[in-house]
């Protein structure tokens, strides 16, 4: 079993793991240690949990509830992946889910959990802006309201939650240049990540990290446009710690490179026209 930790956070943390187990290969006992959820992206097992048998496929979850033993086999095929999302005490709390949904050891493939799993994932591929804790945080969510039959409330309206959201949306613009997580911009709000999240997505349609990666951009866009500064230094000053990143973020929403997008804001207004003219 090969893992890797692609995030830790006090509330939630994320690994992908890819088991090269096959069918000649003895299964074990397993030991839950906290609430998890684990997005089956390739390959199938089965599993062995609280005296029943079901076999995983890609898009069924792996539901973890602590102390709870497991068995995985792999009697058809050779190997998976998982995504993995592991949850804090307090953020399991907040989603309001009785102890029998956690206990169900696996859900089917699911639409409503499908679509949220391959968004985390090309969030974890980095494909996509929203945040990886943010993501988990939602598939959390849905998973409790879909396996439970109780939707979700209905979104903020009270005035101080609207100027709670807004606030830290100026907060998050002023500081984007620093590495800020949820729960950064939580406590700024004074509530809880996973409160912050919902109201913050509902009030302004956005997730605060991907309101944070935009302000970045903003920002980026206007120093290409106003000064001459390096391109690589722009991309730091701006957050982005690492300029492969910037400039594959930056063309997926300008639709051309930082450099190109200097010299059309310089008066090359052809760079525009062709991309304008492939579309």
């Amino acid at each position: 079993m090969n893992a890797v930790r692609l995030i830790e956070r006090q509330s939630i943390s994320v690994s992908d793991f890819r088991c090269t187990a096959g069918p000649g290969d003895k299964p074990f006992a397993e030991e839950h240690r906290c609430h998890s959820i684990s997005y089956v992206r390739k390959g199938s097992f089965g599993l062995h949990c609280r005296g029943k048998f079901n076999e995983l496929v890609a898009g069924s979850m792996l539901i973890g509830h602590p102390g709870d033993e497991y068995t995985c086999t792999h009697d058809h095929v050779c190997g998976d992946e998982c995504l993995s999302f592991f949850l804090g005490d307090e953020l399991v709390e907040s989603l309001s889910g009785s102890k029998a949904v956690w206990q169900i050891g696996a859900a089917p493939p699911l639409p409503e959990l499908v679509v949220l799993g391959e968004l985390a994932q090309a969030a974890a591929n980095g494909s996509s802006d929203i945040g990886l804790d943010e993501i988990g945080q939602l598939l959390a969510s849905r998973f409790v309201e879909v396996v439970s039959g109780k939707p979700r409330k209905a979104g903020p309206d009270a005035v101080r939650d609207r100027r709670r959201a807004v606030e830290t949306a100026l907060w998050i613009d002023a500081q984007s240049h620093r590495a800020i997580t949820l729960e950064d911009a939580a406590g700024q709000a004074g509530i809880s990540p996973f409160h912050f999240l919902r109201l913050f997505s509902d009030v302004l349609g956005v997730t605060p990290h991907q309101y944070l990666v935009r302000s970045r951009l903003r920002h980026a866009a206007r120093r290409l446009a106003d000064d001459d500064s390096p391109v690589t230094e722009i991309a730091y000053d701006v957050g982005f710690a690492d300029l492969s990143n910037f400039v594959r973020t930056f063309h997926r929403a300008a639709g051309t490179s930082p450099l190109k997008f200097r010299q059309a804001s310089r008066g090359k207004r052809k760079i525009f026209q062709e991309r304008l003219a492939l579309n």
